[in-house]
């Protein structure tokens, strides 16, 4: 049964490569029973994808994410929700370049080779959050970002620097460079201290998590609290025993409760 109106459309951005001028895909999903762009305005939630694994498959870096079950909770909460794909993944123009090795085999473990594609994603980020702020149909002052993943960390990052835009950040297991990396704590942990600035966020992590601890998880968000943010940890067990973590954005029961809650403090 259709939950939303599915839409695709293209975000301009101010780059180019090789001459060409380059956009970002953005997949949409509008509320049953509302207008279109000349309807009322709406809270809308944009969701920022994760990685790709460790990097070493470029066929994955052309595939779209987009959560049905995150679109249907949120849409059935009334908002409208968007899943942009940053330079070079899923439909985006351009190259993907977000902390890779310099033979680009697969991701860096090398702060000094991960952070630039941290802070590339927050320039995408930046440019998403400027198109979509201008839509007609989007109530500014109602925003929340989210994000899985690389993708949590990002939303934390990006609405730390610019607080006023978001009522709130919403973190689906977030970190950039897995555990296994020898400068995972340095620069999980700087992110996560950085974007203490922004607004009231919720962490949401996973028991049996294969690329970060929830010792390691915890410890950068006691980070983050320590550096003056406000935020609320959660740490959630999949229902299936051995299941993943690190998906639980696919599994609402464990969270819509919380979802809930947190909506009624940031968004009265």
């Amino acid at each position: 049964m259709a939950f939303a109106e599915r839409f695709v459309e293209r975000l301009t951005t101010p780059w180019s490569e090789g001459g060409r001028a380059l956009s970002l895909e953005l997949i949409g999903y509008r509320p049953l029973g509302v207008g279109g762009m000349g309807g009322a305005r709406l809270p809308a939630v944009v969701i920022h994808h994760g990685s790709t694994g460790d990097g070493s498959d470029p066929t994955l870096f052309k595939l779209s994410f987009d959560s049905q079950t995150l679109a249907r909770e949120f849409s059935t909460r009334g908002f409208l929700v968007f899943f942009p794909q940053r330079r070079g993944r899923g439909g985006s123009d351009g190259l993907y370049d977000e902390g890779f090795r310099l033979d680009r085999s697969a991701y860096s473990c090398i702060s000094a080779q991960a952070l630039p594609g941290l802070l590339r994603a927050g320039e995408d980020a930046e440019v998403i959050a400027q198109g979509i702020l201008a839509r007609a149909d989007v109530d500014p002052e109602r925003v929340l970002a989210v994000g899985v993943s690389r993708g949590g960390l990002l939303a934390l990052a990006h609405a730390a620097q610019q607080p006023a835009r978001y009522r709130g950040v919403v973190n689906f297991v977030g970190g950039w460079l897995g555990e296994g990396c020898a400068d995972a704590v340095s620069l999980n942990r700087g992110a996560a201290q950085a974007a203490a600035a922004g607004p009231p966020s919720l962490w949401l992590y996973g028991e049996n998590d294969p690329f970060y601890s929830v010792a390691h998880s915890r410890a950068n968000f006691e980070a983050f609290l320590a550096a003056g943010g406000r935020g609320e940890w959660q740490l959630l067990r999949r229902t299936e025993p051995g299941a993943s973590g690190h998906q639980i954005h696919v599994e609402p029961a464990l969270w819509g409760a919380l979802l809930d809650t947190y909506l009624r403090r940031v968004l009265p």
